[in-house]
């Protein structure tokens, strides 16, 4: 009876079915052609409250405030839905941190603005609401040879696995900088709108898939594994002893005399002839 009764709280409720199948139809798959869509992980944004204030009166008089002066300049001040994070300043500036989606964010930052309203602060405005930073995370379910690619694109990376285990990439067009792991785990940074954190991976995602660990490297891919062995190849070609004319069709053989003759055409005192051919007295 209990099983039965935790086998059917398991399962998904029709509303819940609803709510999945109505959120996979609203996602647009011909913005996603790799089949994957990176998640939001955190939203930074900015707020102008448009008054001076008093911190230690916010940090009094508002819940879950926090300001010790002698560590940082602002009052930290937190709230559970949406879960996020406010750096309040003396000058007004506000930072708004945590938040999982724009929509999110913005909620929080009206939140906040209310909550130092109401610590004796009648002038403060909601003002100049600003995204700066988002950022996203995805996996690409495959190892990846970080030494290749950070040779075929070394205009737009840096790795140094002494000091960071991952190879950062800096894309010019849109303007994010990621992450790159050899396990595949991918991290996406400094876009103003999620439109750049999806068009970004679609644009490495296919270089990724290029230097897939276990795969062949392409030719012409700069990777320095197969460029040493084309080299190696090379010096071996041109180490090797050009092949008899007479074998080409092109006449008689071009051979110096010596190279490759039979042994009884060697002279009685060439080195290893039997000690009898030595001069006496040795």
């Amino acid at each position: 009876m209990d099983a039965a009764l935790a086998a059917a709280q398991a399962q998904p409720t029709v509303q819940e079915v609803a709510t999945t199948q109505s959120s996979d139809a609203s996602i647009d798959w011909s913005k996603h052609p790799s089949g994957i869509i990176p998640t939001l992980q955190n939203i930074v944004a900015t707020v102008n409250l448009s008054c001076k204030l008093d911190l230690k009166t916010i940090a009094l008089k508002a819940r879950n405030a926090e300001y010790n002066p002698k560590r940082f300049a602002a009052v930290i001040i937190r709230i559970r839905e949406p879960k996020t994070t406010a750096l309040v300043f003396a000058s007004g500036k506000m930072v708004v941190t945590g938040a999982k989606s724009e929509k999110h964010s913005e909620t929080a930052a009206k939140k906040f603005a209310k909550i130092v309203k109401q610590c004796d602060f009648p002038d403060v405005k909601f003002q100049d609401f600003k995204l700066q930073n988002i950022v996203g995370s995805c996996d690409v379910k495959f190892p990846i040879r970080l030494e290749g690619l950070a040779y075929a694109h070394g205009l737009f990376s840096s790795y140094e696995p002494e000091l960071f285990p991952g190879l950062i990439y800096r894309m010019k067009v849109p303007k994010i900088v990621l992450l790159i792991f050899v396990s595949g785990k991918v991290v996406l940074t400094g876009a103003k709108f999620k439109e750049e954190i999806y068009q970004a991976f679609e644009q490495i995602y296919p270089t990724l898939k290029m230097f897939r660990k276990g795969d062949v490297p392409p030719q012409g891919s700069g990777d320095p594994q197969s460029s040493q062995t084309a080299s190696l190849e090379g010096r071996l070609s041109a180490l090797a002893l050009p092949a008899p004319a007479s074998q080409a069709g092109t006449g008689p053989s071009t051979i110096p005399p010596g190279i490759g003759a039979p042994a009884a055409h060697l002279p009685p005192a060439t080195i290893g002839a039997p000690a009898a051919h030595l001069p006496p007295g040795r």
